[in-house]
């Protein structure tokens, strides 16, 4: 069994000076590989470091909604100029997007809409951070027609959001928020859309599953996961591995984990 970890901010401060210990344990989990998103300028280079300690790590790099505040108009070129001269385990751009629970929507369109123009004309897979704007995503997302593979991670939205999106050929990624009993929308969600849509993370150390505290979330847990979505798609977890495997091998190109194997 093969998990990838397609979301994971393996270089945050939670997991500095342990990094090694939880890589373990996510390893004993079943976890093969992960992928640190870039979520502000200042952050890229250690991404890029730190993704290159290890084989089984790669990266994305991209201005997350949270942070366009913080940056000048020169970011976006500066931006182009790090994905032109990235390293082969630079595997997309992101996380940028939208999040209506944090900032001002506004300010952050042009910052999305620029970052898909900027993946699809180098050919980059796109990772989308969505906060109650699945519509708004979707729109975007309509009205430029990148011609990449594309990710809106920890998705939480309702069935007609998730096939909206689906339809739109996006990845879905299914985090803890799946492992609650009471997230009913989003798991009722999950058990219809497509499993070849689907792809696993954490968001550690965020997006805890159920048991785990705030903020203490960790790349091992993504197993956890994969039990709560074979129980809604009442699929072997095995035979739903193999599935995921190919489904993240095709978002980010890996050509080694499609057979699933």
């Amino acid at each position: 069994m093969q998990l990838v970890d397609a979301h994971c901010h393996f270089d945050f401060q939670a997991f500095e000076c342990r990094r090694d210990e939880f890589w373990q344990r996510a390893r004993q989990a079943g976890v093969s590989r992960l992928v640190i998103p870039g979520v502000r300028q200042r952050d890229w280079s250690r991404v890029q470091e730190l993704a290159s300690e290890c084989n089984d790590w790669w990266y994305c790099l991209g201005i997350h909604p949270w942070f366009v505040g913080e940056h000048g108009d020169k970011a976006l070129d500066d931006l182009e100029s790090a994905l032109r001269n990235a390293d082969d385990r630079c595997v997309g751009l992101g996380e940028c997007g939208l999040d209506r629970l944090h900032g001002d929507l506004g300010a952050q369109m042009p910052w999305f809409e620029a970052q898909v123009e900027l993946a699809d004309s180098l050919g980059l897979p796109l990772v989308i951070h969505s906060v109650r704007t699945h519509d708004e995503v979707a729109a975007v997302l309509r009205r430029r027609s990148p011609d990449v593979p594309v990710l809106v991670h920890g998705f939480s939205g309702s069935y007609q959001q998730g096939k909206t999106l689906v339809d739109l050929g996006c990845f879905l990624g299914i985090g803890g928020v799946i492992t609650y009993d009471r997230a009913l929308k989003t798991r009722d969600a999950i058990s219809r859309l497509p499993i070849e849509a689907l792809v696993l993370e954490t968001d550690a150390p965020d997006m805890p599953p159920a048991g785990v505290a705030k903020g203490e979330n960790e790349p091992a847990n993504l197993r956890q996961v994969l039990t709560a979505l074979a129980v809604l798609k009442k699929q072997e977890e095995e035979v739903l591995a193999r599935q995921l495997a190919r489904n993240v091998a095709c978002l980010y190109g890996w050509p080694d984990l499609e057979s699933g194997q």
